[in-house]
């Protein structure tokens, strides 16, 4: 940061001041206070603190756009070692789609927005340093499919450690397990060369589809810290920065542990509530109720509300099972298998739910689908989005061709080499960066990819809508039937078709948690 020579040497500057006024009138003397009085304002106003950001991803980049958009006097600087992502950051096309980022990045960036691969530079040079790297599920080892792996969080610390030249605060904005700032404090105090370091949690809450509406206005933004002069300290520096724009009351300070455990239990509630409405579901199918209904009554319950009832082929996105699989992790470590066990359950019903409904499309279609055309409808996780991280297709797709069909798979947001490497990557390695990816995944003969909704669906013996986007809501559906394999089957994954208008063109329907249609109910129970 920059020095006020005023403060910096205040009695050499009295002096000077003395010495020049003595020779002058009242008036000039007047003139010079105000002078000295303007220069000290303005130059204290004109302080630029740094912020760098390292882990240019789906929370780096939009939490660090709206940052800078909102506080122009910082100075924002994004860093990843990706050539390619930070390019793409710099270009016309961004690299992950949200709406309303492109806006707000083109807004921002030149100005007091930067994208850079000079990582050490914007390292050394950073007051506040937020880390958002990978945390992968360790897929070997102690905790493999359960534990996160912390390899690139620790890389990011030493590397703090190593070009840090003056005091910072480090915050956590990856999704981390509890006691990880233990563990990071520890690396930056035993390489700190007199450097003083003060450790924060500011876990993200964004949803994909609405990170820059929920970053704009945000429900709250936790902040934890140490409970210490310099913890507390650090704790209003980055609270200065929200308060920019967020409401005082809807910043809330905790300790670190709690930061850190609210994340993952906040992201564990969210999939309880998706796994438990989808146990329902398959509840529904059975007795002829309406999961839609049954939704909609439970959430007019004050105690209960609305969101997240929505039943469907099940949870995806980077955040609900990595999470849940972490907190089990950390249960199981602190002698609580049965509180481990608890949440389990809501992985596995999730699994349940995709399997069921592979089960379905199979048992519907005279129990194969051997060399049968499966148009898959939607390939990212969820609407407004691009991301494909644990998307629910993916086990869609592979059970599908596990059985032996034929896919031609629509997404108006995934590219085709995109959608091949998600269907041939192992599980987890989606986690890693790109560079440490399957650079050339091997290609399913058995996948196609089009760019069309009708060129998915022409000749096809039946349709799975797996993304709820809004443009399979208006699709041409009499085009689609005359241009299929007859009979023709649609199986909506997300509840978003008009089930009675499709049947009335001639459509087997089926829709999760819906009453079955008169081909389904004698089809045997799907286990």
């Amino acid at each position: 940061m920059q020095c006020n020579p005023i403060e910096r040497y205040p009695l050499q500057c009295k002096t000077l001041f003395l010495s020049f006024s003595l020779s002058y009138s009242s008036e000039v003397r007047l003139f010079l206070v105000g002078f000295i009085a303007l220069f000290k304002v303005f130059h204290n106003t004109t302080k630029m603190v740094k912020i760098c950001c390292i882990g240019a991803g789906y929370v780096g980049g939009p939490t660090m756009a709206v940052i800078a958009l909102k506080c122009p006097s910082i100075e924002v600087a994004v860093v990843d070692i990706s050539i390619s992502r930070i390019t793409a950051w710099n270009s016309d096309q961004l690299p992950i789609y949200e709406p309303g980022l492109e806006e707000v990045v083109k807004q921002c960036r030149g100005r007091n927005l930067f994208f850079s691969t000079n990582v050490e530079k914007h390292i050394s040079e950073a007051d506040i340093i937020f880390v958002s790297v990978n945390t992968p599920t360790k897929t070997r080892g102690l905790g493999a499919g359960k534990a996160a792996d912390l390899t690139y969080w620790e890389s990011a610390a030493r590397m703090i450690a190593d070009v840090s030249k003056s005091n910072k605060i480090v915050v956590e904005k990856s999704t981390v397990p509890v006691k990880t700032a233990e563990a990071i404090e520890k690396i930056l105090s035993h390489n700190s060369k007199g450097i003083s370091y003060q450790i924060l949690s500011n876990p993200e809450f964004l949803a994909e589809g609405t990170a820059i509406q929920d970053l704009l206005n945000p429900d709250r933004v936790l902040i934890g810290g140490r409970e210490t002069p310099g913890g507390q300290k650090a704790i209003k520096a980055l609270k200065d920065v929200y308060a920019h724009w967020v409401p005082e009351d809807r910043i809330i300070s905790t300790n670190l542990w709690s930061a850190e455990l609210s994340k993952l239990a906040a992201n564990a509630f969210l999939a309880q509530r998706i796994s438990s409405v989808n146990a329902m579901s398959a509840l529904c199918e059975a007795t002829g109720a309406d999961v839609s209904e049954v939704s909609h009554a439970i959430g007019k319950d004050s105690r209960i509300g609305p969101k997240f009832l929505n039943a469907s082929v099940g949870f995806g996105g980077s955040c609900f099972q990595k999470d849940i699989l972490n907190l089990i992790y950390i249960c199981e470590c602190n002698g609580l298998p049965e509180v481990a066990n608890y949440w389990k359950q809501v992985i596995k019903v999730n699994d349940y739910q995709k399997n069921r409904f592979v089960n379905r499309v199979v048992a519907s279609m005279f129990n194969t689908v051997s060399g049968k055309k499966i148009a898959i409808l939607g390939f990212a996780f969820k609407k407004d989005t691009g991301d494909t991280r644990e998307t629910p297709a993916i086990d869609v797709c592979k059970g599908l061709l596990g059985d032996k069909a034929s896919l031609s798979i629509y997404d108006p947001q995934v590219t085709g080499d995109q959608i091949q490497r998600e269907i041939s990557m192992n599980k987890f390695d989606w986690d890693h960066p790109v560079h440490l990816q399957p650079m050339s995944p091997t290609s399913v003969k058995q996948v196609n990819v089009v760019w069309d909704p009708y060129e998915a669906t022409r000749d096809a013996h039946g349709i799975c809508i797996l993304t709820e986007w809004d443009e399979f809501k208006t699709l041409d559906y009499q085009r689609i039937f005359n241009n299929m394999q007859k009979p023709a089957f649609v199986f909506d994954g997300r509840n978003i078709v008009n089930i009675e208008k499709l049947r009335e063109i001639g459509f087997i329907v089926y829709s999760i948690g819906k009453p079955l249609d008169p081909w389904l109910k004698d089809m045997p129970a799907i286990a």
